[in-house]
């Protein structure tokens, strides 16, 4: 459990490779004492590959480079109007379970909808958030040495074409939107607010949260 706002960076647009790697080398520097941040930002057109991805979702990439990462889950795409949400925490220390991890980032999204006016929900079969059956969030993360790295993709205002070059998250037919699409009109930097102050609620509390669906 972790009892207060966690602070949080906003790095503008990052090169997907020299970030992953940054957190990396961040993971494998912390100590007992390292702070808990989380760090926000957006990258250029991307398909990243969860460790034990199928590449054969990765239907036709054309000139959008593909990454095989050392996070979870399938294969994803990340690019402008994107909001990445990477927490960088100690959970060994707050005694957090990756099951409460995952259920703090998807309830963080679908508080961050409900006010919106937005019904959004989570999926125990497939960890993610979810509008009328449509992802508009998606989640990957790894834990190294008690810590966590990688994290949340919220689509916010971005162009969904490059997802149909793949089966998102492994699934053939699965219909992406984001917040514009929803009537969202909001910025990265914005949202980026909103779910840190969110993600920080979620984790104060003492139980994990399960899916919504």
């Amino acid at each position: 459990m972790i009892d207060s706002a966690i602070p949080w960076s906003w790095l503008d647009r990052q090169p997907y490779v020299p970030l992953w790697e940054r957190m990396q080398q961040h993971t494998d520097a912390r100590n007992s004492e390292s702070a808990d941040e989380i760090w926000f930002t957006e990258h250029p057109p991307v398909f990243t590959l969860g460790l034990a991805a199928d590449p054969s979702h990765v239907l036709g990439a054309g000139d959008i480079p593909v990454v095989k990462t050392d996070r979870g889950g399938e294969v994803t795409y990340h690019g402008p109007g994107q909001l990445m949400m990477y927490p960088l925490l100690d959970v060994r220390r707050a005694r957090l379970g990756v099951r409460a991890l995952v259920c703090a980032l998807e309830r963080s999204v679908i508080t961050l909808c409900a006010r919106h006016g937005i019904e959004a929900v989570g999926r125990r079969d497939a960890p993610g958030v979810y509008v009328d059956g449509r992802k508009l969030a998606s989640i990957g993360i790894r834990i190294r040495r008690g810590a966590s790295y990688h994290g949340l993709a919220l689509n916010v205002d971005m162009d969904l074409e490059p997802f149909a070059r793949i089966n998102p998250c492994g699934f053939s037919n699965l219909e992406m939107i984001d917040l514009a699409r929803l009537g969202v009109s909001t910025t990265l930097r914005e949202t980026a607010s909103q779910l840190a102050q969110n993600f920080s609620n979620e984790l104060s509390r003492s139980a994990p949260l399960p899916a919504t669906a």
